[in-house]
This record gives structure tokens, C-alpha cells and sequence, in this order.
């Protein structure tokens, strides 16, 4: 029974995958995380399959090593994400983006731990064609500090793996959507049905509307994240994680059916110039992953959580 470390446990993502993780799979779960969003109810009610430990401590400040020693799996989750947002505190996401992983793999490898990191496909910006996780690094085209940080990131883990042996996977994430204890809502699909439930307008990038980018139902998102720690894939590579390469447009349409009456804002944004970019998620299925979600059911789900608000 393996012991796992998820850091950042009690966000949007880590808040789903501690209630996903295969019974049996593994012993016991430590949950890292700063609380610096208080997300207490992430705790509450957790799975009884599993054995849990919560640490209150800072991936930038805390003994690494104190935490990973004994550990066989780091989940490392723990990040500021926040695209847009990233562009007035850049320091502050190279601090916490960059040398936050860098700290968390010298642990893995004192520690003789195996990570699973969390990338983003924003790393591609803008490109003319389908891509996949071959492209040339001289083609990334990473447009914002959060996408800087996180490519930045993953030449840094590569580097360790060469060097002392580190090894991790890298899964290069589509923009999640869908629901949990944790849930954020600053991402496109999210931040558009918390607009049309709470009948805002949808403030949509002046250019976007007709941009087709990358997302990930949470759902595929934790179930990935299972499928990696149960077929033990830690070869070094890096995964690109989509459930779909969908327009705005397309995501707007099928909001509008279950909240009627959505209206539409443009405004100016410091990333308008990311244009479209289609990514390819074919090297992970060839491992055998399977995805289940659709933007159809994240939506709907997450409508469903807010339906209070939409009365009257």
C-alpha cells in the first residue's frame, strides 16, 4: 500500500482527486496545503477508503523533506493559475510556479519519491495547426507569466531527471471545468455560468469568441491522475490531458440551454493575443486512458450546483 503527498490538496482539482483515489490503491493520503484560499470544506467528509493527513505548510517555505520522507508518490498540484491575474503579479507566480516545483523535486529526489507534475497546455499559445507534446521548444509559444512558469517548470524537471534520476510525469492540462468541494471560478466555463446564473453578461475576450483552445472535464482530470498512479507511469514524458478543443462560441451555446436570456460582453484582456490553438491528446489514450467527460455534463452539473440562485 503506497503512501501518496498531494500538494495544494485543497483546491479545485485536489479537492476531486482525494475523492476519487481506487480503493486499495493507496494507504495513506498526506494533504499539503497553505489554506491561503481557506478552503476548509475540502476536508470535510472525506472517503473512508483511504487514511488521511492534513499539513498546514508552504511549498516555498516548508521542510520538504520532513513531509516526502516515507512517501512513494508526490502529487504536486500546488500552483497560482490564474492566467490573466498572472500578468500584475509575476514575481509571485515565478515564487510559487517555478521555484515552489523546484524545491518539491529536490525533495523527490532526496526522497527518492516519484511526482506526477501538473503543466498546462497553455505552453503552446498561438499555432496554425494541431499539436502534440513533439512540438519543438523554439515553437511554444507560452503568452502569459502562469504559462511562462509552468514551461520554465517543466525544462527544470527534465534537467533533474537527467541528472539525478528524478522520475516524474508531466501532464499538460486543458482548461478544467467541473465541479468539487474546492471549485474556482476564474476559468472561461466556469466564470461564464457563474455570470449567466448570476444574470451577468458573459465578459468574453473581444477576439475569442471564435478561438478554439483546449479543456478538461474534472472528472478526466482526476481519473488520469488515477491512471498514473495505477499503471505507474513515471517514464519522463510529458501527456497532453484534453477531454475537448472547443470554441467559445460552442461553450457559450450550450449554457444558453439550460440559462435563458444569456447575453454577451466583449472586453479587452492582456492575452487577446493568444489566438487559436487545437491540441492533440492522442499520446495519453495510447497508454490506454479513456475519456468519459463532455462539455455538455461539466456544464450541466455545475448549472445544476447554482440552481438556488436562478429562482424567481
Amino acid at each position: 500500500m503506497r503512501k501518496l503527498l498531494v500538494t495544494g490538496a485543497l483546491g479545485h482539482i485536489g479537492s476531486r482527486l482525494l475523492r476519487s483515489i481506487s480503493p486499495g490503491s493507496v494507504g495513506k493520503v498526506f494533504l499539503l496545503d497553505n489554506l491561503s484560499t481557506q478552503r476548509y470544506p475540502s476536508l470535510f467528509d472525506l472517503p473512508k477508503n483511504s487514511t488521511y493527513e492534513f499539513i498546514e505548510d508552504d511549498i516555498c517555505t516548508a521542510h520538504l523533506e520532513k513531509y516526502f520522507d516515507g512517501t512513494d508518490v508526490v502529487v504536486h498540484l500546488a500552483a497560482i493559475t490564474n492566467a490573466e491575474e498572472s500578468f500584475s503579479i509575476g514575481k509571485k507566480v515565478e515564487q510559487v510556479n517555478l521555484d515552489g516545483t523546484r524545491r518539491v523535486a529536490e525533495a523527490c529526489v532526496a526522497c527518492r519519491c516519484k511526482l506526477v507534475f501538473l503543466s498546462t497546455t497553455s505552453v503552446y499559445g498561438s499555432q496554425n495547426d494541431i499539436v502534440d507534446e513533439g512540438c519543438p521548444p523554439q515553437e511554444l509559444l507560452a503568452q502569459s507569466p502562469y504559462a511562462e512558469s509552468k514551461l520554465a517548470a517543466e525544462y527544470y524537471l527534465q534537467e533533474l531527471g537527467e541528472q539525478k534520476g528524478l522520475n516524474f510525469v508531466i501532464c499538460r492540462f486543458g482548461t478544467i471545468f467541473g465541479v468539487s468541494p474546492g471549485m474556482r471560478f476564474h476559468t472561461a466555463i466556469n466564470k461564464f455560468i457563474w455570470q449567466a446564473c448570476n444574470r451577468l453578461p458573459l465578459t468574453v475576450w473581444r477576439t475569442a469568441m471564435q478561438q478554439r483552445r483546449p479543456y478538461l472535464y474534472l472528472g478526466d482530470a482526476t481519473a488520469a491522475l488515477n491512471f498514473i498512479l495505477e499503471r505507474d507511469i513515471f517514464d519522463r514524458k510529458i501527456y497532453n490531458v484534453l477531454t475537448t478543443n472547443s470554441t467559445v462560441e460552442e461553450i457559450i451555446h450550450i449554457i444558453g440551454a439550460y440559462v435563458p436570456h444569456v447575453s454577451v460582453e466583449y472586453v479587452d484582456s492582456p492575452i487577446m493575443n493568444q489566438l487559436s490553438y487545437t491540441v492533440s491528446n492522442q499520446r495519453f489514450r495510447d497508454q490506454g486512458f479513456r475519456y468519459n467527460g463532455t462539455l455538455e455534463r461539466g456544464i450541466q452539473e455545475t448549472i445544476e450546483l447554482l440552481a438556488g440562485i436562478r429562482q424567481g
